[in-house]
């Protein structure tokens, strides 16, 4: 026979364990160590979870707030972070003082197996431990949902300045072997002086550009972010005076007038 009062304890029971059980799962992650928590970040970050790795760094609430547009829109400098991840990342030990801890990892890339342990900060919030600092951790709160567009944009721009000097050097080369004419992107990119993907943006954000003179004996250099706003900011000319840059919300910077 059923027996009401009988249902009533068995369910009460059942909620109770229940309860335990997401007592137990909560403390057990909030008891992650500084040394898991690498772990675990580096692990999601490489199979790709990088909702749930960014939220165990001081990134969170840039993640949380991001729009899917601009998620999408950000998701191949993510996957080109988790690429850069290898299978094992390498613990060799961990310090804390307080609320902060450092976590020393070796986290070897390409052909630099033998790299040295690298300090990673983490600093303790609601009882977890995250990775990043508080310093860090603030900036990442003002700049909200626009930090990772925000970071996207200010690495592309540092490469810019790097790029346009290696089309310097390019140039260079390429006039020493060509009776000192210069040539355009497309021409010093097939000698193999400069690599292929200077004549896309996905990687660069930027499109960059050679204008050579008539008599090809000189030659100016610029590049424009291929989207205003979210790849970039500033555009950049080079000649032989050196590098400009500035913002002109992403059209070509205007030559600069030529001294008599």
């Amino acid at each position: 026979m059923f027996h009401f009062k009988h249902f009533r304890f068995t369910a009460a029971l059942l909620l109770l364990s229940l309860f335990a059980f997401a007592a137990t799962a909560a403390a057990q992650k909030s008891s992650l160590s500084p040394s898991d928590t690498v772990r675990e970040f580096y692990k999601a970050m490489r199979e790709k979870r990088f909702k749930e790795a960014f939220a165990m760094s001081i990134y969170k609430p840039a993640i949380e707030s991001l729009k899917p547009q601009d998620f999408d829109d950000l998701k191949p400098d993510f996957d080109a972070m988790a690429a850069a991840i290898p299978e094992t990342v390498e613990i060799n030990g961990e310090q804390i003082s307080g609320d902060t801890a450092t976590v020393f990892a070796k986290v070897p890339s390409g052909d630099d197996a033998a790299a040295a342990p690298e300090p990673i900060t983490l600093i303790k919030v609601d009882g977890q431990w995250i990775i990043g600092d508080k310093e860090n951790q603030e900036i990442v709160k003002k700049a909200g949902n626009k930090f990772f567009i925000n970071a996207r944009i200010e690495t592309h721009q540092k490469e810019v300045t790097t790029m346009l000097q290696r089309i310097r050097v390019a140039e260079l080369l390429y006039s020493e072997e060509h009776g000192g004419v210069f040539g355009d992107i497309p021409t010093v990119v097939a000698t193999g002086l400069l690599p292929k993907d200077l004549e896309g943006t996905e990687s660069t954000g930027y499109r960059f550009h050679v204008t050579v003179g008539k008599d090809a004996k000189s030659y100016t250099a610029g590049a424009e972010p291929a989207e205003y706003g979210r790849t970039g900011r500033l555009s950049y000319f080079m000649d032989q005076s050196g590098i400009r840059s500035g913002d002109v919300a992403g059209k070509p910077l205007p030559t600069p007038p030529r001294v008599p």
